[in-house]
């Protein structure tokens, strides 16, 4: 029976919760949930509990919230648990005195087709970099980030009008789906067919977001453009600064569209047409829909630009 398996689930954001709902929905014995510890946030700067803690708060389940991951009593816990499985989704990396406590081990559901995409930000990257498909992986821990034995692999289709929050939706789910596959694989009287990351050509990288390699280069192509504007959206949104003439503004563009015509503007020039702007690149323009301007709140275009007085030499740099 699956509630003689036991289980130490190891998550932090809301991308993990479906994986930790069909753990439980599956009657596996859930000895205890480890997330992150609860931090400030708004402008109050209350402390605000993890995603995965609200959910195992309501669900009843024992939490830890260790500072250390290598603390030794943290270890001695964990050890007296005696978990058969370890599973961690969007967590943080594990110390090898961790990991090679459970029985079976410990699995990671990773949101990309493994070996590609490897890191903390597989879905932007994933989107930035204009692909077609992604999907999820489980695998087998091991001392090296997102490398261990592949247990399952699922595919998924990217639209091109998809951004990051309607890919992460579509895998946090199929991530619950192929856990529970997983799962039976791990704890059947069969022994489990695992595939070694082979890597025979260089690798996409999906490296933390930061705010350099969020921000806009105007000099690239309008569908390279139009790519990482979604693939950063709804966080931490595409960064590009304003040159209002007299002022430089801080802008976040959320939405747009793209189109390739040939133009002799400068690149990150702004055209102003009635309730539209767009802005130039070297084969075409970005049409944004949704912006925000720093200190402001997120605007429609048609908004914007009635609230706003653009100088006739404004551009994006």
């Amino acid at each position: 029976m699956n509630s003689q398996k036991t289980i130490i689930f190891m998550g932090t954001t809301e991308f993990a919760i479906p994986s930790l709902k069909k753990i439980i929905e599956n009657n596996y014995n859930v000895l205890t949930v480890v997330t992150s510890n609860d931090k400030p946030a708004g402008r109050g700067l209350k402390l605000k509990e993890s995603p995965i803690k609200q959910f195992a708060k309501k669900n009843g389940l024992k939490i830890l919230q260790p500072n250390n991951l290598k603390d030794q009593n943290f270890i001695n816990l964990i050890r007296s648990f005696k978990p058969d499985l370890i599973v961690v989704v969007a967590f943080r990396m594990l110390p090898e005195i961790l990991w090679e406590i459970p029985k079976y081990g410990t699995i990671n559901v990773h949101a990309s087709l493994l070996p590609e995409y490897r890191g903390a930000a597989p879905i932007n990257w994933a989107i930035i970099n204009g692909e077609s498909q992604t999907g999820v992986s489980t695998f087998f821990i091991n001392n090296k980030i997102d490398t261990g034995d592949i247990i399952d692999q699922s595919l998924i289709e990217i639209n091109t009008n998809e951004n990051a929050a309607d890919i992460h939706d579509r895998l946090m789910e199929l991530g619950g789906n192929i856990l529970i596959k997983s799962l039976e694989k791990i704890f059947s009287n069969k022994q489990v067919v695992i595939k070694k990351q082979i890597v025979n050509k260089p690798l996409n990288k999906a490296p933390k977001l930061d705010k350099l390699n969020s921000k806009i280069n105007w000099h690239e192509s309008s569908e390279k453009i139009y790519n990482k504007i979604r693939g950063l959206s709804p966080y931490p949104g595409a960064k590009s600064v304003l040159d209002n003439y007299d002022k430089k503004i801080n802008v976040i563009i959320y939405k747009s569209s793209f189109s390739n015509n040939k133009h002799n503007h400068p690149n990150g020039s702004i055209i102003i047409e009635k309730d539209r702007f767009k802005v130039a690149t070297f084969d075409g323009y970005i049409n944004p829909i949704l912006i925000k301007f720093e200190g402001k709140k997120t605007l429609d275009i048609k908004s914007l630009i009635n609230g706003f007085n653009f100088h006739k030499r404004c551009k994006m740099i």
